[in-house]
């Protein structure tokens, strides 16, 4: 008690006599206005007694009265008084006060005498410990939120969020500290730069260490930082209005109480269901809802199978009725010509809708249909959420929003996640940013996090793109619906990536017939007893007052009547004919629907105009010396009309497509030059580095970037699904995608044997990507020899066994084939002349209906002297008799013998002919040299299979008819095991049966026996077995056994 005494002796002796006399002014309203030290109302203190001297005893016993009462009750002295014997309590000395309060009397002080007293008390070391606790919260923060449902999962607090760690006490808590005013948003730009130490413990621990873990200070971005600040660091609290609180208690009961009815009415069947995150359905849909009233018009959402049913019943607005009537897995009914393809479970389907907001906008909503291969459908959502913005010209990428679902193991242990990621930024694959929702069920089907992961979170791949992540406890739905609001303002704001890592838990196992106790007996021991999430919310909601139990009970009674509704009607739900594709695709055609032959020709002055503009080079570019003369070849080439090489008739094929009104977007690993330095597409200046891209140049008024050609990451899975993406939106393009070698195409097998190759018989969707896949076998080992043809064609689901009907009164229009082609899953084609490639491109959109084509790339024929092809066969005047317009050639007849070649269905019989080799691809230019150094022409006919799948029965069956005496042959570069040996022979036999002819069982083989690899990695042996493979091929001797 003596301290307060001894301390105003000081003041006085230090010339400060008027001390008291500013604790009285203060008294009367000039202290502090800072509510730190603004505690209850102080009892009265008597003025005579506050109006005594320093320099008589009284006062001096008064004052130690005072600080014996202020120590008992503090409220019982006045505030000034108060704020003094803190100031005392927290080693403020009595100099320090004395010429605080003499700055004050003068006029020199703008704060409280106190305040700047214990400010000047205050050690630089205290500033920069300050500091640091302030951003250990903002970096650290998160680990100490209460984020998992279950409690049994939480991260150690880190030591650096104890005020003990940075050396502050219990005493300092109510200590005034300055701050100070710092240029970032948030808590330290709130004009209050002296605070107590409680406030900023509490004010820390509210925003960091709640419900939301907010992890954002990894970006390097200061503007970012300080939005993310200004939203997150409030003074006060988020506050939902009553009738925002009832909109998501109604949302978080249709969500649970669809997955309780479905588990009551279904009680044996698998269907994925959202137990224990249930709060994503109000998540996604305020996703949804305030990125439309930020613009957006269109959301194309990609997920896995958990919560599936739920997203298409409760976000995308799928009738329930119908979901109800897919779980008796009955045969959809078919309506006349429609085709309803094989079908895929319930929980892989997708669908779309127009959907109203909460404020009144409409937004087109898609939900990708995906296989069970998690992740799969990242980039195939980004492809079409890019196309979407180019055809609507969305340049800000603003109107058209992606959204991708995640369960947790698969967002951290699947490497497409990364490759989805890294995509983010790149110019011609961006889509503006993708808002990433992680179902974080704490458990990878039966793997603990511990055993799936080496990161803190399963989140933390996404740190590495500098992505915002917004960890909430599922459990509590406000949360959610204010971080899934910060997500998509977020997304609009800064056109980038942002994640929200909903934690929560899964009620069942992997499936609803899965026993979870087998793997987490503990974890499912606290799920058994917990309450989910919309019962905690009601029951919450009930305490607060907000709603009674009445009401409450209303909503669940009326969402019942709905669930009980739709399930009455399911029992007699009769599908509408089918939304067979999107409005773009109007007036396609579905397998079981006949689509007219068109022919792919261009008109000689069209095809003329378009090769002069794409060969004609600006005059101020500085271009390098050899793509120069590169160029000049190519318009050498226009105006002879002779010698196209490859590169120039795919340049054709894009020329005259774009010219139509069409878009070609060409995409892969460095497309623009081409793998082997022959397409370039892109030029570039040689001082500047400036870009110029010809096929951007073909007409006047040209649509920018009509023809795309990009460069893409070292990614094929991610870039195919991107590019499928984008060839689903509309039919009205010619989208491709080049792999670097051929086998590198098995990085990406995901995509080809799970979108590619079933997906419109699973899904009713149809694609006509173009995948460029370089293959051939010239002596460069086991890697870059294969694309792997066997697999593409192994998956065709053609009949080998049954002759297609040909109608042969349409023969010369192409009519004859009828559906074939439109039946098949996909085409698989081997092409050998420069116009052949040119027609089978155009083919691709001049038609009513798409098919995806896996195209066999060439390599050294790039530059064969032998492959090219006149301009005349790109034209569209048919060169042979009868012949109705010009069109792809599924088999080129041999070059020799009677010509010109009839090409009507029973041409004139060669009987001369000992030997028909039939072959595919780059082989038949050594066959063809070959042949004419051993002088067998008229001995051998060389037959050129050019489109493998769907095989080409009609014309093989023709060939067998202008050759009745000769033996068939087989030749290909491919071991035996590999290539399309196996795929031919069976239907060879069936066209051989057709025509009446004794079957082979196994056709004669010329080619390179079984192997492991796909090639030797010898040069020299590679040339025996390539000698060796031809001469047997035009050995009429041979019996074709290896």
């Amino acid at each position: 008690m003596a301290l307060a005494a001894a301390a105003a002796r000081r003041a006085v002796a230090d010339g400060v006599p008027g001390l008291i006399y500013s604790l009285r002014w203060s008294r009367l309203g000039l202290h502090s206005t800072s509510a730190a030290w603004n505690p209850a109302e102080p009892k009265p203190v008597p003025l005579a007694k506050l109006k005594d001297s320093f320099n008589e005893g009284t006062s001096i016993t008064y004052l130690e009265e005072l600080e014996e009462r202020y120590h008992k009750d503090p409220a019982s002295v006045d505030r000034s008084w108060q704020a003094f014997f803190r100031n005392l309590d927290h080693g403020v000395t009595g100099e320090a006060m004395a010429e605080s309060f003499d700055a004050f009397e003068k006029g020199k002080l703008a704060m409280s005498p106190f305040t700047a007293a214990a400010i000047s008390n205050q050690t630089v070391q205290e500033s920069m410990r300050l500091l640091l606790m302030i951003r250990a919260y903002q970096v650290l923060g998160h680990f100490a939120a209460d984020l998992d449902p279950l409690r049994i999962s939480g991260h150690t607090h880190p030591p650096e969020l104890d005020p003990a760690f940075w050396g502050f006490k219990d005493t300092d808590l109510d200590r005034e500290f300055f701050v100070g005013n710092w240029n970032q948003s948030g808590f330290l730009a709130e004009g209050r730069p002296t605070r107590t130490l409680r406030e900023m413990l509490t004010r820390l621990r509210e925003t960091y260490c709640s419900h939301i873990g907010y992890e954002y200070m990894h970006i390097p971005e200061r503007d970012k930082c300080n939005w993310i600040r200004e939203r997150i660091e409030t003074i006060d609290p988020v506050q939902f209005t009553k009738q925002q609180k009832l909109h998501m208690l109604d949302r978080l009961s249709w969500s649970d109480m669809f997955e309780t009815f479905l588990a009551n009415k279904y009680t044996a069947a698998k269907r994925f269901g959202l137990e224990g995150a249930e709060s994503l359905i109000p998540g996604m849909k305020t996703v949804i809802d305030t990125a439309a009233d930020l613009g957006v018009q269109s959301v194309v959402i990609g997920m896995p199978h958990r919560g599936r049913l739920n997203v298409l019943a409760n976000v995308v607005r799928k009738p329930m009725s119908q979901i109800f009537s897919e779980f008796a897995g009955k045969e959809p009914i078919a309506h006349e010509g429609e085709y309803t393809g094989s079908g895929d479970v319930k929980y892989h389907l997708g669908t779309s809708f127009n959907r109203p907001t909460v404020h009144g906008k409409m937004v087109h909503l898609s939900l990708v249909a995906n296989p069970s291969h998690l992740e799969a459908v990242n980039t195939v959502v980004l492809g079409k959420t890019r196309a979407k913005q180019y055809y609507s010209e969305d340049h800000e990428r603003g109107r058209h929003l992606a959204i991708l679902l995640h369960g947790d193991g698969a967002f951290s242990g699947q490497g497409i996640v990364y490759e989805t990621l890294d995509m983010s930024g790149l110019p011609d694959y961006t889509v503006g940013g993708t808002i990433h929702l992680v179902v974080n069920n704490q458990v990878a089907f039966t793997t603990d996090p511990k055993d799936s992961r080496s990161s803190p979170y399963c989140t933390d791949v996404a740190k590495s793109l500098n992505c915002p992540i917004f960890h909430v406890n599922a459990d509590d739905v406000e949360s959610v619906v204010r971080v899934c609001q910060l997500a998509a303002e977020w997304r609009q704001a800064w056109k980038s990536d942002v994640v929200v890592d909903l934690v929560c838990y899964r009620k069942h196992g992997h499936n609803e017939i899965d026993e979870p106790m087998f793997t987490q007996p503990l974890m499912y021991k606290k799920i058994k007893a917990h309450k989910h999430s919309a019962q905690l919310y009601a029951e919450r909601l009930i305490a607060e007052g907000t709603f009674t139990k009445e009401e409450v009970q209303q909503v669940r009674d009326r969402i019942m009547q709905h669930l009980n509704a739709a399930f009455e009607g399911a029992k007699d739900y009769k599908p509408s004919k089918k939304d067979w594709l999107a409005s773009h695709w109007s007036g396609f055609m579905s397998p079981a629907q006949l689509s007219r032959i068109r022919n792919t020709g261009v008109p000689a002055e069209l095809l003329r105009s378009t090769g002069l503009a794409i060969t004609a080079l600006p005059e101020d570019f500085a271009f390098h010396r050899q793509i120069k003369k590169v160029y000049e070849t190519r318009r050498a080439m226009i105006e002879s009309g002779e010698g196209l090489d490859w590169a120039m008739a795919e340049a054709l094929a894009f020329a005259t497509l774009v010219s139509e009104g069409n878009h070609v977007r060409l995409s892969g690993q460095d497309v623009e030059r081409g793998t082997f330095s022959h397409r370039h597409a892109v030029l570039h200046d040689q001082t500047n580095g400036a870009k110029y891209v010809p096929l951007n140049h073909v007409f006047p008024g040209q649509k920018p970037n009509s023809f795309t050609v990009c460069n893409s990451s070292l990614s094929e899975f991610g870039v195919l699904g991107f590019e499928l993406g984008y060839s689903m939106e509309s039919p009205n393009s010619l989208v491709l995608w080049e792999a670097q070698f051929g086998d590198f195409a098995n990085g990406a097998q995901i995509i080809f044997d799970q979108f590619l190759s079933g997906g419109e018989a699973k899904w009713l969707r149809q694609s006509g990507l173009v995948c460029l896949l370089p293959h051939g076998y010239d002596g460069q080992g086991p890697e870059h020899s294969s694309a792997r043809l066997e697999r593409f064609l192994q998956m065709c689901d053609e009949n080998p066994y049954e002759m297609p009907h040909h109608d042969e009164a349409q023969w010369f229009s192409g009519g004859h084939l009828g559906t074939q082609i439109q039946r098949a899953n996909w085409q698989v084609v081997n092409c050998t002349t420069p116009a052949n490639y040119f027609h089978v491109l155009r083919r691709q959109v001049h038609r009513q209906f798409r098919k995806p084509l896996i195209v066999m790339a060439p390599k050294n024929l790039l530059r064969h002297p032998r492959c090219k092809s006149p301009l005349y066969e790109f034209d569209d005047q048919p060169d042979d008799a009868n012949i109705v317009g010009v069109r792809f050639k599924r088999v080129i007849m041999d070059d020799t013998g009677l010509t010109p070649k009839d090409r009507g269905p029973r041409p004139p019989a060669e009987p001369e002919i000992k030997r028909v080799v039939f072959c595919s691809g780059k082989v038949f230019y050594d066959l063809h040299d070959a042949r004419e150094k051993q002088g067998k022409v008229g001995e051998v006919a060389i037959v050129r299979v050019e489109q493998l799948a769907p095989f080409p029965f009609d014309l093989v069956c023709r060939e067998i008819r202008r050759y009745p005496n000769a033996q068939l042959l087989w030749c290909q570069e491919e071991p035996m095991n590999m290539g399309a040996y196996m795929h031919v022979q069976p239907r060879f036999d069936t066209c051989l049966r057709e025509e009446g002819k004794p079957m082979m069982g196994r056709m004669p083989y010329a080619g390179r026996p079984p192997m492991a690899a796909t090639a030797t990695g010898f040069g020299e042996v590679h040339g025996k077995e390539q000698a060796r493979l031809i001469a047997n091929a035009l050995d009429v001797n041979y019996s074709g056994a290896i």
